[in-house]
């Protein structure tokens, strides 16, 4: 199983890429908890704590197909390191002037999340430039979503000990210090630095024009919503069964679910079309949901989170694959962020919708939320089955797209005016 992973990062480039972006990506995995503890330890309350994560989160949402379209049109170098200094930079303003006046600090946090860089996104468009042979490609997709799971379990576990060692301003700091760095690390390698998007086809949509990218945004708007929602129904089982602790239990099963699929996903070769096969996976990640309606005792409770994480990994994997074959010429960066951003949206408004629900039927009913949006998932690409499965189409065949692993002919979009 580890020789398919071990031939990736042992590809010139592929190690200092994957480690370089998941460091910088570590202030925006670690913001809602770091902010939550800085504005506490100020005297803030948790609502004004909750209103400023929320301000990051919808702020970083939004700049993250904006940045994808300018890394697309300018090149990773001049997009991805001023995005995160000024990241930086607008994170420090917050940490030394704190929730005092709250204008500014609104407008830092909001600036902070803005200015986030599309490492994500910038990763997996150039996976195909080190990476020469397209399975390699698909297990490094894999490996990515992996090592999401493992980033999103070690940030805030380095936020608590920049904490212990220092305090909630330093963690600020010094994360979004390493944040730079890791973006540093990336856009001064050679791949990076080499790498430039195919010809675009004018048009103000962007990605967003190509219809069976739509389709993947519309269904993972509501894989988005399951797992959100599974964090407040957990916050309500774990209130009756032990507290903090238990949650934080059920929160290491579904992360440990989900390195365990993604990890036996990635380690094999699939045939047959990337778009029928993310089907039977969100069919397979909405039923492993349904479990979690049971409420059993606490020790059987994580055990199907585990369960409910399986195939979150391998859905992120496939839709990372689909993707690519579905992003117009010269857009891959943005279509890549446009995922992150609705996987985002979505994961927000679970929790929005999953507290009222909780509220008013109890436990049982939040963990019916990611069933039910696990299901309108599915139902999403099956309806829309024939236009997420049709072929590309465009006046002209691009030979050598980003998009295209073996370089080789495949009809795309027409190429016409960079955008």
């Amino acid at each position: 199983m580890a020789t398919g992973y071990l031939e990736i990062l042992r590809a010139r480039h592929a190690l200092r890429l994957l480690t370089g972006t998941l460091v910088g990506r570590l202030p925006n995995a670690t913001a809602a908890i770091a902010l939550v503890l800085f504005v506490r330890a100020g005297g803030g309350t948790y609502s004004l704590a909750g209103a400023l994560a929320a301000v990051y989160g919808v702020a970083n949402a939004a700049g993250q197909p904006v940045l994808g379209r300018l890394v697309d049109l300018h090149g990773q170098p001049r997009v991805q390191l001023p995005a995160a200094v000024l990241a930086a930079l607008s994170m420090a303003v917050f940490a030394f002037s704190g929730t005092d006046p709250l204008p500014v600090a609104y407008a830092a946090v909001a600036a902070a999340g803005l200015f986030t860089p599309p490492l994500e996104g910038g990763l997996r468009a150039l996976w195909p430039s080190v990476l020469r042979r397209e399975e390699q490609v698909h297990t490094a997709y894999a490996m990515d979503a992996i090592a999401q799971e493992i980033m999103f379990t070690v940030g805030p576990l380095l936020v608590t000990l920049c904490v212990f060692l220092w305090d909630e301003r330093a963690a600020l700091l010094v994360l979004n210090l390493l944040g730079v760095l890791g973006a540093l690390s990336v856009v001064v390698s050679p791949p990076s630095r080499a790498w430039r998007s195919a010809p675009r086809e004018a048009h103000w949509l962007g990605a967003l024009r190509s219809p069976g990218l739509l389709v993947l945004l519309g269904s993972f708007l509501f894989v988005g919503i399951a797992l959100g929602s599974i964090t407040v129904a957990s916050v309500s089982y774990a209130d009756g069964h032990g507290g903090d602790a238990v949650y934080g239990w059920m929160m290491a099963g579904l992360g440990l679910g989900a390195l365990v699929g993604g990890t036996v996903y990635g380690a094999r070769r699939w045939g047959g079309s990337p778009e029928r096969r993310l089907s039977v996976l969100v069919a397979l990640l909405a039923v492993c949901y349904l479990p979690l309606m049971l409420t059993p005792g606490a020790p059987a409770m994580v055990l199907l989170t585990v369960l409910s994480g399986v195939f979150l990994a391998p859905c992120i994997a496939c839709a990372f694959i689909i993707v690519d074959r579905h992003a117009p010429s010269g857009t891959v960066t943005e279509a890549f962020s446009w995922l992150v951003t609705t996987f985002t949206v979505g994961a927000s408004v679970g929790t929005g919708v999953a507290g009222p629900v909780v509220q008013a039927g109890g436990t049982v009913w939040g963990f019916a939320v990611p069933g039910a949006a696990g299901a309108v998932s599915l139902l999403v690409l099956l309806v829309m089955g024939r236009v997420l499965a049709a072929p590309v189409r465009g006046g002209v065949v691009a030979s050598s797209s980003e998009n295209d692993p073996n370089r080789a002919a495949e009809p795309r979009f027409s190429s016409g005016d960079r955008a």
